[in-house]
């Protein structure tokens, strides 16, 4: 299927590796001009070298910043200033008892998770509104939508963020502009493997005994992939999903039983 979006361009945040790789992979795929970002400079440049082969040099641009700090974000938007997609993802905070969290842990849950995603919308909306085109999708989580121990902050932050885009969503929808959130389960990613680790240690069982456990309530049998989480990413990104918006799409193989 041809997407519609040749030629658009796309920030994607957190995107030298994991679900935010496989949505920038995605994008260029469709034939958008992608500009991809990570904290680690060196893994940037290879990754950006490994797009630009794929996508050509004049399609990739690779901005090394910090996107959960101001100056992080100017840096994205000096870059690339009338994005047509913006895709924001930033890793949530490690797993912890929530009886541990001060003050100082809690800010920099909200701050990465909802006042960020939150900052980036608000640079770009209003211009996007004007061209008449504009997409924008946040990476949640499936937590979401039910508890998962240990991941109170993320699970709060990130609920945070889609209460808040809800009506803003709706405000921007006559204008072309969707707002959207995508809810990963359980993917074959780095973080995933940390968590594993994380609560593997935590809990005095092995990581294989965490990833059992993981997978036992998903009726699918299996981790996600990331290139299934991409496609789903330039599918909402795309020209047919524009009567699409306030929407949280779950990728968690089944796992969440609701019968709405």
């Amino acid at each position: 299927m041809d997407l519609g979006i040749a030629g658009r361009k796309a920030i994607i945040c957190g995107s030298s590796r994991g679900l935010g790789r496989a949505c920038a992979e995605a994008l260029g795929e469709a034939g958008c001009t992608i500009l991809i970002n990570g904290l680690d400079p060196e893994r940037l440049e290879g990754v950006a070298a490994e797009m630009r082969e794929r996508f050509g040099a004049e399609r990739v641009l690779h901005v090394a910043a910090d996107v959960t700090t101001e100056a992080g974000r100017a840096a994205l938007l000096a870059a690339m200033p009338e994005p047509d997609i913006l895709i924001t993802n930033a890793n949530g905070p490690p797993a912890a008892d929530f009886r541990m969290l001060d003050d100082e842990a809690l800010h920099v849950g909200l701050t990465k998770n909802m006042t960020s995603p939150i900052a980036l919308v608000q640079a770009v909306v209003d211009g996007m509104a004007a061209r008449g085109f504009g997409r924008i999708i946040n990476i949640t989580s499936y937590s979401v939508l039910t508890p998962v121990d240990g991941l109170e902050l993320s699970s709060g932050a990130r609920a945070g963020l889609t209460a808040f885009l809800a009506s803003i969503a709706r405000q921007v929808a006559g204008n072309g502009v969707t707002i959207n959130h995508l809810l990963p389960g359980p993917f074959e990613t780095d973080r995933m493997t940390q968590l594993g680790e994380m609560m593997a240690k935590a809990k005095g069982v092995t990581v294989e005994q965490v990833r059992a456990e993981f997978l036992r309530p998903i009726p699918a049998g299996r981790m996600g992939t990331p290139a299934e989480f991409g496609a789903a990413c330039a599918f909402l990104a795309s020209a047919h999903a524009g009567f699409i918006t306030g929407q949280g799409l779950l990728l968690d193989g089944g796992g969440f039983r609701s019968n709405f």
